[in-house]
């Protein structure tokens, strides 16, 4: 290399760019300057005829592309960086000691061998190759990014022939998916039978076959994307990495959950305490009172089940097999028993031979019940079809119902054969025997006698106060129509109004009249008194008596039943019940039976017959 000294090296490389400091120590770049300021200075520099003595390139291309080694720790921080020993001139003659380089698939090849300067009048003169100078050749050849300084370096020192690769692109690396992991085990199944507080396991049910969480359960952690590492061509030109794949919680939050963030991570948190459904297509995750099941209910799969929470079914329940929840839906047949608190169960096919009992809402079979018990405590039963079936509820609806026992508050059914109803108002549009079974009808009246006799009750104590109302009456009618006490009250009368004006004399023989009559109005004003207590007495009576009325008519009720056509040999009687024990449709099935199905006696029917209709209500009785 040919010496310069500092003011050589500063006309050579023209004006100093902005972001470079050239001091006595060193060559430094300014640390606040951009990134692109700093390419910017180093093409001046070395388009100018210049390079850097005693480079130190780790420096140097972290300053200019953020790449390579990082910082020494002394310069972390410190507004300048010192990445060269001088500015120099490069001349010429020394840049023609430097060949072409090769470049091939992101990387930079060399070809190293012993070279000379050309002198005039003498030999030529061996020469040795200068790593700066290295640096600013390849940079006007268009490699300014990613110089292999210690492969450089080595081939320089050792002046060997070889042929090298002397750079390499830096390929973008790319950065983590973000991702979604599970939080909290609550959220898997477990078949294991369940363990009973008495230590023993119950072998017929799972312990945790549809999990359950409490509001506020973290269930799900987002880890969030990392990003990749850019990478440079040879040329210096940016590669960005692929952006990493995201994903947001919110993807996966269904109804019943949301999103929550703490210490810088998103959890998916339950919002209510509930059960935990999984969507097969959105794979969103939802939490609600109801369970959705497509298994169905056997010994291989669930068990018996006892829920807290609403409960829908896509395959069958199988005999033997219990469930108990609320709002109960299934959409296949159910061979085994179903027991609601409440809400509706509702069976889209078929209930043979099992149950079906709610304690606070309404039974609904779309197909056929056979063999089977219904029992809506406080709510409806509606089925298509109905056979040999024992049914209760406050209203049944039927369309075909065949050898049923039936108790309810109200019946309708179209079709009804070897039936045995009971109820207060029954309709039916066609009904008769079928084959053995006769067709009964009871129309459940309430024994009323209790309101008859505090009616009664009532009635005497009013006629009573009654009477001595009259009696009062009568005394003070005898006492003022004496002629002294009616002549006296109508002169009061006259002088309150004022239309008589007494003078002293007038009014002394009026003080005295009033004196003489005093003790008679006295007993007058006791007796109306007396009579307006009674008539209170009476008034109170009277009104608790129509109270005790209205309950007996709500009791009542309106008793009715209505065929419209009589297919075939049938009775209907009354069938009285105490109002005081609750709906009679209560009662236990075996004695719904027992009571429906139960002989005549000596009591007389309301129609026997085989062909025609009726009519009959309480009031027409």
């Amino acid at each position: 290399m040919v010496p310069a000294d500092a003011a050589t090296a500063a006309a050579a490389a023209g004006d100093l760019p902005s972001s470079l400091v050239q001091r006595a120590d060193g060559v430094y770049f300014k640390a606040e300057a951009p990134a692109a300021s700093l390419q910017g200075a180093a093409n001046q520099v070395f388009l100018s005829g210049a390079c850097f003595r005693g480079l130190d390139y780790g420096v140097f291309i972290r300053a200019l592309y953020g790449a390579g080694p990082e910082l020494p720790d002394g310069m972390k921080g410190q507004p300048l960086w010192r990445f060269a020993d001088a500015i120099v001139a490069f001349p010429a003659a020394r840049r023609e000691l430097y060949k072409s380089v090769r470049i091939v698939g992101g990387e930079a090849e060399y070809y190293f061998e012993p070279v000379f300067i050309d002198v005039v009048g003498i030999p030529p003169v061996p020469a040795q190759l200068d790593f700066g100078e290295f640096v600013a050749d390849l940079w006007s050849k268009g490699v300014r990014f990613g110089i292999d300084a210690a492969v450089v370096r080595e081939a320089i020192a050792s002046r060997k022939v070889a042929r090298l690769v002397v750079a390499r692109k830096l390929p973008a690396a790319p950065g983590r998916d973000a991702a979604i992991v599970e939080v909290s085990e609550s959220i898997h199944r477990s078949n294991a039978p369940r363990l009973l507080a008495n230590g023993r396991f119950d072998m017929h049910t799972f312990q945790n076959r549809f999990p359950q969480v409490k509001a506020g359960m973290r269930l799900l952690r987002r880890e969030p994307p990392a990003p990749g590492t850019r990478g440079f061509e040879l040329s210096g030109i940016l590669l960005e990495p692929p952006a990493a794949r995201d994903v947001e919680l919110v993807s996966v939050a269904g109804e019943g959950t949301l999103v929550e963030h703490h210490d810088g991570i998103d959890y998916l948190v339950s919002s209510t305490e509930g059960f935990i459904n999984v969507d097969s297509k959105s794979q969103r995750i939802s939490i609600g009172p109801k369970i959705i099941s497509r298994e169905g209910v056997s010994a291989r799969t669930t068990g018996n089940l006892k829920l807290d929470g609403d409960y829908e079914e896509f395959g069958e329940i199988q005999e033997q097999r219990t469930v108990e929840g609320g709002n109960i839906t299934v959409h296949a047949d159910v061979f085994g028993n179903i027991s609601s608190r409440g809400g509706t169960i509702a069976l889209q096919k078929n209930l043979m031979g099992g149950s079906a009992s709610n304690a606070d809402g309404d039974i609904r079979v779309a197909g056929v019940a056979s063999g089977a018990l219904l029992q809506a405590k406080q709510g409806e039963v509606v089925l298509g079809k109905a056979q040999n079936c024992v049914i209760t509820g406050t209203r049944v609806v039927i369309t075909e119902a065949y050898n049923c026992e039936i108790m309810a508050e109200e019946v309708l059914i179209k079709l009804a054969a070897g039936c045995a109803i009971a109820a207060r108002r029954i309709e039916i549009d066609s009904a008769g025997p079928r084959k053995q079974a006769e067709m009964q009808l009871h129309v459940m009246v309430p024994d009323t006698a209790k309101y008859d006799e505090k009616l009664a009750e009532c009635a005497a104590r009013a006629g009573k106060h009654e009477q001595q109302a009259e009696r009062c009456k009568a005394q003070m009618d005898s006492i003022t129509a004496e002629q002294e006490i009616r002549n006296y009250l109508q002169l009061a009368s006259k002088v309150r109004k004022q239309e008589v004006t007494l003078n002293q004399e007038q009014l002394v023989l009026f003080q005295k009249m009033a004196q003489k009559v005093g003790p008679s109005l006295k007993m007058v004003a006791r007796l109306q008194v007396q009579m307006k207590e009674a008539q209170a007495a009476q008034q109170k009576e009277q009104e608790l008596g129509e109270h005790v009325y209205r309950q007996k008519l709500a009791v009542m009720g309106s008793a009715r039943c209505t065929v419209r056509q009589v297919a075939g040999d049938m009775v209907v009687r009354t069938l009285v019940f105490n109002p005081d024990l609750g709906p009679a449709y209560l009662l236990p099935p075996k004695e719904v039976k027992l009571r429906v199905r139960a002989p005549l006696g000596q009591q007389q029917p309301l129609f026997v017959g085989s062909a025609g209709m009726i009519d009959w209500s309480a009031g027409a009785a």
